[in-house]
């Protein structure tokens, strides 16, 4: 293993600001795996420094492939992490928003810059990514629909779920838009946790990594044969919306199947306790997410159902 600092900015009120990586093998460059963009993302940089661990244990054995160097990057922005701040922490902007990056340009521009120039040109990228609203959901793989990347190649992490998503407007300056304009095929891992850390899930996403490298000839070790992936269009998901805000009473997780009308939660008025609104389930499907926060709010995304 070869610890490299991969890009380095100076602060005037603290220590420069490194990002480190982990370097495994040497040769073509395989596969690169970034971790923590933000600054909550503590389970992303925990999946991370999980493979880090995994890959100097594999390395000691001999089982990394001849000819491949593997990266990983466990945490980008641990200054925001330091003082439990999402995104950057002068300017209030997201890293993972400025891709590819301007050398140039703001501070966040310059990060983004410094880490593309080091992750490029690798066959395959994985970022270790965190769902954008608040709940619980299974973990998944998605692709960022380019045109670039095969949706086959999901399979190989043998996650259940595999989702493909067609890019907004937005979306063309993640790291995973980028990654594969520069020819590299991108993945996003979720994992059902954040800010905190959840060792069941963390788990599957090391064993979806180790199972994808160890399939593509990456790494040699053995591996269980994961799930049989189904890939879905995400635009296919069934999204249930709460019609007015209240105290939300779930009747259903992540991963329970349902049928059409079965009841799926209760909205209580916060106040009188009775119950003012009730929620079924609109056809047969797969619960994927659940708000998991008791106070919602008129509109809010209760659900979202995989249709079987």
């Amino acid at each position: 293993m070869r610890k490299q600092v991969l890009y380095s900015i100076r602060s005037p009120y603290r220590q420069p600001m490194e990002v480190t990586g982990f370097k495994f093998g040497s040769g073509e460059k395989a596969i690169c795996i970034v971790g923590a963009m933000r600054g909550n993302e503590i389970q992303q940089m925990y999946v991370c420094s999980q493979l880090v661990k995994r890959l100097k244990e594999l390395e000691r054995e001999g089982s990394i492939c001849s000819g491949k160097e593997i990266l990983i990057v466990p945490c980008v922005n641990y200054y925001s992490m330091n003082i439990g701040k999402r995104f950057w922490t002068m300017d209030n902007t997201d890293i993972n928003r400025m891709f590819p990056g301007y050398d140039l340009g703001e501070t966040t521009q310059r990060i983004a810059d410094g880490l593309f120039k080091e992750v490029q040109g690798y066959t395959y990228g994985v970022q270790m990514a965190s769902f954008y609203q608040q709940g619980d959901f299974l973990p998944h793989v998605k692709l960022m629909e380019t045109g670039f990347t095969d949706h086959k190649d999901m399979i190989d992490f043998g996650l259940p779920y595999a989702f493909v998503r067609t890019p907004r407007p937005y979306d063309t300056t993640t790291l995973n838009y980028n990654w594969q304009v520069w020819e590299t095929k991108a993945f996003s891992v979720y994992t059902n946790a954040t800010d905190h850390i959840d060792e069941a899930s963390a788990k599957i996403a090391v064993d979806a990594v180790i199972r994808f490298m160890v399939k593509r000839g990456i790494i040699r070790t053995k591996v269980t044969g994961g799930s049989v992936t189904e890939i879905v269009d995400e635009r296919g998901l069934i999204q249930i919306h709460s019609p007015c805000a209240g105290i939300c009473k779930s009747f259903v997780r992540p991963g329970d199947e349902i049928r059409k009308g079965d009841l799926l939660c209760e909205i209580i008025d916060p106040l009188e306790g009775e119950v003012i609104s009730r929620i079924f389930a609109p056809e047969n499907g797969i619960v994927f997410f659940t708000y998991n926060r008791p106070l919602e709010f008129e509109k809010s995304v209760l659900y979202k159902i995989i249709s079987i």
